[in-house]
């Protein structure tokens, strides 16, 4: 199996869905990870400099599963769903051929998370299926699916860890937090963690269960036996 994973910047892979990249890899799926903008934006620094040190980061993070990514390189905080964008998605999905595509939810916090979902969403066409991630603390998000990462939250957290420039800790508690929350919702068993995302199912593509790594096994749900007396 081949997965695309799509992030607008160098640690949105890592924090949005490294969790499931890592129980595909244990699966032996074929991981191909792509970077949408240079980063250059997102930290202190000259722009250049904070590009490249991030684009370093992103490099690292990917190693740890054996992915060499890929850099799209549009300007940080500048992106849309325009002809260049949905030119170059395009063309890197009909060179990976992926059976399924991973990336931000169209209702995400960040313009540039927004832009890269829309133009996900209409460069795959009738080529692949597209997966959306959660978004930034569940805000706004309803998941229709869940990935089990209990095995893999070290390696997540090593993954976010590897982007020094951006205080990574912060991202590494809130995304637990997040997974922790996502394993509770979908009633996984005690200490488990998830990854949710959602799809919209959209012709000729209506049901990608089969595509995805197991949820987390559920706790059993126990039905009182008390006999319940109604008056009259």
């Amino acid at each position: 199996m081949r997965v695309l994973a799509l992030g607008a910047h160098p640690d949105d892979i890592e924090i949005f869905m490294f969790g499931t990249m890592a129980a595909y890899a244990a699966l032996g799926a074929e991981l191909t990870f792509a970077i949408a903008t240079d980063g250059a934006k997102g930290g202190k620094g000259a722009p250049a400099t904070l590009a490249r040190a991030r684009r370093e980061e992103a490099t690292a993070a990917a190693g740890l599963l054996g992915v060499v990514p890929r850099f799209l390189d549009f300007p940080d905080g500048a992106l849309v769903a325009d002809a260049a964008l949905i030119g170059a998605l395009r063309a890197l999905i009909g060179e990976v051929k992926p059976d399924l595509a991973i990336t931000h939810a169209p209702n995400d916090y960040h313009g540039d998370h927004r832009a890269l979902s829309d133009g996900v969403r209409i460069a795959a066409s009738f080529a692949v299926p597209v997966l959306h991630a959660d978004t930034l603390g569940g805000t706004g998000f309803s998941p229709t699916h869940y990935v089990d990462i209990s095995g893999h939250a070290g390696i997540k957290a090593d993954a976010i860890r590897a982007h020094r420039s951006q205080d990574p800790e912060r991202f590494v508690e809130a995304s637990r937090t997040l997974n922790a929350f996502r394993a509770s919702q979908c009633n996984g068993a005690s200490g488990a963690l998830a990854e949710a995302f959602r799809f919209e199912p959209v012709f000729p593509f209506a049901d990608i269960r089969a595509l995805l790594p197991p949820a987390p096994p559920i706790r059993p749900v126990t039905v009182s036996s008390k006999t319940v007396q109604q008056a009259g």
